[in-house]
């Protein structure tokens, strides 16, 4: 199976493109999903940010208290990399065996993991081609500002807590420009994926 990882910063476009890229076939998890999975009440990764953080992080049914966590954690580098040190390692785990469970069943497909933190966790090495999406800065903050409700300053912090966009891109295989909205990211990522798929029929991964 091809391994592809998707990145990109917040509020670029990415989610639109792990669409397209599933309707086309390929078999897409949202490291957001698995994000959520790793921290549910009683699992080892809760704990962990519990033994970190504090009860304060904890609702009263138990289960995480994002809010408040990303309160913390935005407003600190510090906490925000001691998260990101804490759950990778079960993100990444969890990613993997999803992985080898697609393999097994469609040895010559696609599976593509679209995750924020890819390049910065280091976890982008793990793939065969990395997909950076980007888009102009001053489009990613209007965006953000819309999809979050945030005021220009926090849709600023927000952005400027990630990698620059310009660094990321350098990591990339490939290059979705979102810039112009739906359907001109289509037509990159339908090319993107016909370039993958020959990749994939012709058994291209690492060794």
């Amino acid at each position: 199976m091809l391994r592809v990882g998707l990145t990109g910063s917040i509020a670029v476009g990415k989610s639109f493109v792990s669409a397209v890229l599933a309707e086309l076939g390929c078999h897409v998890l949202d490291a957001d999903t698995t994000a959520r999975e790793v921290v549910e009440a009683g699992t080892p990764g809760l704990r962990a940010i519990l033994d970190a953080f504090g009860a304060e992080v904890l609702q009263s049914d138990g289960s995480l208290d994002r809010a408040r966590l990303g309160a913390i954690i935005f407003a600190d580098e510090r906490k925000r990399a001691l998260l990101n040190s804490i759950l990778h390692p079960y993100i990444i785990a969890t990613q993997d065996a999803q992985l080898r469970r697609w393999e097994i069943i469609d040895p010559r497909g696609i599976g593509v993991v679209d995750a924020a933190l890819m390049i910065e966790s280091g976890g982008y090495r793990r793939f065969d081609r990395i997909i950076v999406v980007h888009c102009r800065p001053e489009i990613q903050v209007e965006r953000l500002m819309s999809r979050n409700g945030l005021s220009h300053e926090e849709a600023l912090r927000r952005i400027s807590a990630q990698m620059p966009q310009e660094e990321k891109k350098r990591y990339a295989d490939y290059l979705v420009d979102t810039s112009e909205g739906f359907e001109p990211t289509r037509r990159q990522t339908v090319e993107i994926h016909n370039a993958l798929r020959k990749l994939a029929e012709a058994g291209a991964v690492k060794g």
